[in-house]
Order: C-alpha cells, then structure tokens, then sequence
C-alpha cells in the first residue's frame, strides 16, 4: 500500500506523522510524497486558531479531490470537531487514539512494533527533512485562556526515558543529523509519568542522557514555556551539540495582559531568563510568539508589548492575531477587539520583529558557523545550489562543487539577502 501522510501545525505533528511512517515502513508499505500516487492518506490536522483549523479542512479536501480511496483524519481539530471531520473523511481518529492509529488500522498488536529498533527515515515529498522529531511529552496541565491545545491535547504526560533514546537512536541510524526534541509542554517532561505519578525528573536529565548516550550531532530543542527553565540548564550549551537557539513563548510583553492570559511568568522574570541564557551564549538566538489583540488588551498594554521586544530584541518570532477560541476562558472575556483593530496591531508587530530579524542577521555576517544542509539543486554543470540551516537558525544559501543534502559544513556568512543569508563553505 502507498500511503501520503500529511501534517498542519506545531512540530509535535510532525513527530508523530514520522512515527507514523516509520511504523508502515516496518509493515512492508511505502510511503509516498505526493497525493497522486497515495491509496491512503492520513493528515494530522491542528486548531491552535481558527486559520489552523481551516487549513487542516483544506488539506484533507484536497486529499479528497485528488481522488485518494481512503482518508483518515486525526489531529488536534479532529478532535474538538469530529462530526464535521467526519463528513471530510473515511475515518476519524481522536489524540487519545492516535498512538495505535497505525496498529488498530493494520490489525496488528501495537507491540509489533516493539520487537527491534526501525529506522526513523526522512519523509519523501515536501516534508523531506535532515532534522528527526522527537515527540518526548504531550498534553499540558496549564491553563492559558487563550489555549485550546490543551482541551485537544488532554492532561500532561511523558514519554519514559528509554523510549525516547531509542527513537533518538533510531533516527540517527536512518541518517538524521539533528535531533529536534518536541511536546505540547517540554519543559514538563519527567514531571507527570502515567506509570509512576511521584517519580519526576527534570528536561536536563533527559538532554544530559542523550548527549552521553548516543552520537547525536546536533540537539535542538523546541518550543519551551520560560517557567520551566531555571539559569542552570543554560551550563549545558557548553557543549557544542545543543543548538544555540531557544523559543521561549511571551504572548505578550504586557504584564497585566499576561496575568488576563494566566502565564506563568512577568517581564522581570523573562527579562532575567533571557540574560541567564545570553551570558553562557552571546550569539543565541533567542524567537518568541506574541499574540496581537488579546481581549481587554488597551492601547497602554500594547505599548508596553512592542516596547518590551524590541528591548529584548528577539531573533525572530511568529506573530498571532487572537483568535476566539469556543472553550476558553478567553472567548468569554469582556474588551473583545474588533477584527479591524486586532489586525492592525499584528502588522505593527510584524514589522518590529522584521527589524529585529535584520538586526540579528546583520550582526553575524562575517562569522563562520556551522549548517546543515537540508536541500541541494543542480543550479549548472559546475554547481549545486544547497539551502541550510545554522545552529542558531538562521537559513543559509550557498553553492557547492556537489550536492551536501544532509551534510554539515563549516560556512562563512557574507551577505544578507532577503530572508537568507549567503554563505561560502570553508
């Protein structure tokens, strides 16, 4: 069987669409990286806004209209809407199912696939990556009121030590050269063990056993709420495996907005987290998201938003127009903005972050850092032109004697252009 698998949203989709194809392959069936050729199509769907929710509608009609016999349907918008997915799909599998949706649909033992290690295989098509997801954890036990990944998701919980290392392992046996560790709440992992409530362990003993137990090249790590982090986890980028770069979550640079928000956390604490990181890292590139137009937000808190980033100066960031969300606390907040308004305020921030982006990227030209390349096209007889990224993600273009896909290279940065910058390996 030829299977199209397909993923909107956060990188903890992609982790488990990568389990996903690590599983058929280990059954004896293909997977495939475009509709076309698909006899079954599976997409992870996301609802994190109602823009992520549409997609997710989009991707799976799609799959339809390219006339695919079999459709499943799972995912975080699948979940919070099944009757409508259903009327999308074949089938439709909610989070709680979706660990054995390829056993149960195989009609195999989930321990199946527990006899020997699989080789974890990049994904053909667009999605072909040279970084491995790893999801670690899933569910979140906050409660944001903005949030409603957290009623698709369900409650916090982590995956056992030894599992993750053999996923790590496996990932880098079918070539990866990155390791991307990924949940809904990383910074929780070790906290909230199904088979063992009062046994906690913090995310640095998880990191600290990868690095020592297997020839991971490079560790990243994704989205990490700034709560979970104390200024002693930073010692651990002394080694030069973990990738200089963290995503720290603001939401907003306001504190009044934040403590509407219920975050964990005040600009004074982020303020201090963020020189803890930078003194152990000068050069990290520290991105963050912001929600533009959050209810009650006034003109004074928004002030205090863009004031607040632009001190920090961040790397980059993904900006959010609120979204209403029904099952949030948020949706029944009073100071709703206009749609008018609420956009108004993404654009402002949008281009505060560009600025910032450009500054960061301008101050490391002339550097020389190391990029994983992760495409190569043939631009002329004589070269190839290759697409990376850095440890402290920034993309990189560069052009070769030979197609690096999957290698790493020492490179100097020597111009900005655009959203990329160009580099000549060393």
């Amino acid at each position: 069987m030829k299977i199209y698998l397909d993923s909107i949203g956060c990188r903890l989709n992609q982790a488990e669409i990568e389990r996903m194809a690590q599983q058929f392959r280990a059954a004896g069936h293909e997977i495939v990286g475009e509709t076309a050729h698909a006899d079954l199509a599976i997409v992870n769907t996301c609802t994190v806004t109602s823009a992520a929710a549409a997609d997710s509608r989009k991707v799976i009609r799609r799959a339809k209209n390219a006339g695919i016999d079999e459709i499943i349907a799972t995912g975080c918008w699948v979940t919070m809407e099944p009757e409508k997915a259903a009327e999308l799909s074949n089938k439709v599998v909610l989070n709680e199912q979706k660990e054995t949706l390829v056993p149960d649909f195989l009609n195999l033992k989930p321990e199946t696939f527990d006899l020997e290690p699989i080789e974890r295989m990049p994904l053909p098509g667009y999605r072909a990556r040279t970084r491995a997801f790893i999801k670690v954890q899933d569910g979140c036990d906050n409660e944001c009121t903005f949030c409603i990944t957290t009623l698709a998701r369900g409650d916090g919980h982590s995956r056992p030590l030894n599992e993750i290392l053999t996923d790590v392992k496996s990932a880098l046996d079918g070539g990866a050269k990155e390791i991307v560790l990924t949940g809904v709440h990383l910074g929780s992992w070790g906290q909230n063990f199904r088979h063992a409530p009062d046994f906690r362990l913090p995310l640095s003993e998880l990191i600290k056993s990868i690095l020592e137990q297997t020839s991971a090249p490079r560790l990243r790590l994704s989205s990490l709420e700034p709560w979970d982090l104390e200024p002693d986890l930073f010692e651990l980028w002394c080694d030069p495996r973990m990738m200089p770069h963290l995503h720290l979550p603001l939401q907003s640079g306001s504190d009044a907005v934040l403590r509407r928000m219920r975050r964990n956390t005040t600009r004074d604490e982020f303020r201090a987290l963020v020189a803890a990181a930078r003194d152990v890292m000068p050069d990290l590139a520290i991105t963050t998201d912001i929600i533009a137009g959050f209810p009650g937000e006034t003109e004074e808190e928004f002030a205090e938003t863009l004031e607040f980033v632009q001190e920090i100066g961040f790397a980059g960031g993904h900006i959010f127009t609120y979204s209403p969300r029904e099952g949030t606390p948020a949706l029944r907040m009073k100071g709703q903005l206009d749609k008018q308004t609420r956009k108004a305020r993404n654009a402002t921030l949008r281009e505060v972050f560009a600025e910032m982006e450009s500054r960061y990227r301008e101050k490391l030209i002339g550097k020389t850092m190391s990029v994983l390349w992760e495409s190569s096209t043939q631009a002329s007889d004589s070269g190839w032109a290759i697409q990376g990224l850095t440890g402290n993600y920034l993309r990189i273009r560069a052009i070769a004697s030979e197609p690096r896909w999957n290698q790493i290279d020492q490179v100097k940065l020597l111009k900005v252009e655009g959203n990329v910058i160009l580099g000549e390996i060393v």
